[in-house]
């Protein structure tokens, strides 16, 4: 299998892949950067915290226009996470219509290489697809 690295930071592809965010110590607001202080009570210590890999779509758009390059039409989320978190993500795996994409929808994350370099490299993203 070629060398993988996560597009970002907070995607771990080691075991089963999952995010972790950054969790403050203090009132337990959770964060994907990094933080010199916790924007809902100040604290400045933090913690990692593995999330979980599924959730439901608080809301989302089908997005019709991008970047050369950028296939559309495709689906655009805000995931508010089990156990805690919200991410904003694509969905995959479904047809990019309003009729088949719905608020409150179950999904799980799921990962996928989104480019590779010349030595063989593969970046890997994440994305979010129905749970079925």
């Amino acid at each position: 299998m070629a060398q993988q690295i996560p597009m970002v930071d907070y995607l771990v592809l080691d075991g089963d892949p999952h995010l972790v965010a950054h969790e403050c110590a203090n009132c337990g607001a959770l964060f994907f950067d990094r933080r010199n202080a916790c924007a809902h009570c100040s604290g400045i210590k933090f913690v990692p915290r593995d999330l979980k890999t599924t959730g439901v779509v608080r809301s989302f758009s089908i997005i019709y226009q991008a970047a050369p390059g950028v296939p559309v039409p495709y689906v655009s989320s805000l995931v508010d996470i089990d156990g805690g978190g919200a991410i904003k993500a694509n969905i995959l795996n479904i047809d990019p219509d309003p009729a088949t994409v719905a608020l409150g929808m179950k999904v799980k994350m799921t990962t996928f290489v989104s480019g590779t370099d010349d030595e063989g490299t593969e970046a890997v993203a994440f994305a979010f697809e129905p749970a079925n």
